[in-house]
């Protein structure tokens, strides 16, 4: 039952206890209870509203930044890592496999903004060997949600 949750809250957590109990044949205690005991074991982190902030005033810059590190004894790649998602700008940090080590997610005002945060917080770390920053153009598609309806096709039929 915990996957079901959790698949029915990542689609909309919004949704109330009594809607997840209901489609799962359940009580709703039995959900909440569900959901509270995988909220104290961190399975559950948090709840967040995805925003497309194209629409609105709001300038924003989302930047894509790969990593190259130095590993600490002992520590792996956990230390740095920690130490990387520590700053306010950071939104995400991934391990990657493949030619380079993290992934850093951020978000600025502007490119300036971001290019600054690199140079004088991110590079400068003691672990971090290199970087790579990559600019967010346009979303289109963000935790399975795409931003905008789909185009109709409005061109005429035309057979022979």
């Amino acid at each position: 039952m915990r996957e079901e949750i959790l698949e029915i809250l990542e689609k909309n957590s919004r949704i109330q206890i009594k809607d997840i109990a209901v489609m799962l044949n359940t009580t709703e205690e039995e959900v909440e209870k569900e959901i509270k005991q995988m909220e104290k074991e961190q399975i559950i982190c948090g709840y967040n509203t995805l925003i497309n902030w194209d629409k609105t005033k709001k300038d924003l810059v989302t930047a894509l930044i790969e990593v190259k590190v130095t590993p600490q004894r002992g520590e792996g790649f956990d230390k740095i890592a920690e130490r990387i998602y520590r700053f306010n700008e950071v939104k995400a940090v991934y391990l990657m496999s493949g030619g380079f080590d993290l992934t850093v997610i951020i978000e600025g005002r502007t490119m300036k903004e971001v290019a600054l945060f690199v140079a004088q917080k991110l590079a400068p770390l003691e672990s971090v060997l290199s970087t790579a920053t990559h600019f967010v153009l346009k979303k289109y598609k963000d935790h399975g949600i795409p931003f905008e309806a789909p185009r109709k096709d409005e061109r005429m039929v035309v057979s022979p």
